[in-house]
C-alpha cells in the first residue's frame, strides 16, 4: 500500500501546511509549474518526489523533471503531464499518450481547476489536484491524497489549504 500526495501549480509558493497534510505519504507527485526550484528541493528533502515540468518552469526544473512521465506504482500504470486536459477534452498530445500507454491513472495540472473524474472511454481515473500556489485565478488552494493498493486506487481525499 502506497499513499501519495499530489500537488500542482505551486508557482514558487509552498504552504507549510503541505508538510502536515503529506506527513503520512510515502511519495509526493508534483504535476508541474513548480516555479522556484526551492519548491522541488524542499519537497524532495521531505519525501521521495516525482514530477513533470510545467509551462512556467525554467531550465533548473526542466533538467530535473521530464515533460511527461509514465511509470508503475504498485500494479497501477500512471501517466503524468502538466497540460493534459480532462475527459473527454484531452489535448491532442495527452490523448495520444493515453492511447499509447493505457494508464489506469492520468494526472495533469495547469488549469488550476480541481477535478477527480473517471474516463469510461479509456478506463482511466483522471486527477487534476488544482493549484496549491497563490498565483492564478483559483480562489481555493488544493491538494489531493490517494492510496494505491495493488491495482486499486482508493481513499481519494481533497485537501483545501485556504484562499489564494
Amino acid at each position: 500500500m502506497t499513499q501519495i500526495g499530489i500537488i500542482s501549480d505551486t508557482h514558487s509558493y509552498l504552504d507549510e501546511a503541505v508538510f502536515k497534510h503529506f506527513e503520512t505519504c510515502d511519495e509526493i507527485w508534483h504535476i508541474g509549474d513548480f516555479g522556484d526550484p526551492m519548491v522541488a528541493e524542499r519537497l524532495s528533502a521531505f519525501k521521495p518526489l516525482r514530477g513533470v515540468y510545467g509551462n512556467i518552469d525554467e531550465a533548473a526544473i526542466r533538467e530535473q523533471f521530464p515533460l511527461n512521465e509514465c511509470f508503475m506504482c504498485e500494479d497501477v500504470k500512471v501517466l503524468m503531464t502538466h497540460i493534459g486536459g480532462y475527459p473527454p477534452k484531452y489535448n491532442p498530445m495527452s490523448k495520444a499518450l493515453i492511447k499509447q500507454h493505457q494508464p489506469q491513472l492520468f494526472l495533469s495540472g495547469h488549469s488550476h481547476i480541481l477535478k477527480v473524474m473517471y474516463d469510461d472511454a479509456f478506463k482511466c481515473l483522471h486527477i487534476n489536484p488544482g493549484a496549491a500556489g497563490k498565483h492564478g485565478w483559483h480562489t481555493v488552494r488544493t491538494l489531493v491524497r490517494i492510496v494505491i493498493d495493488g491495482n486499486d486506487i482508493k481513499k481519494c481525499e481533497v485537501i483545501e489549504l485556504g484562499g489564494r
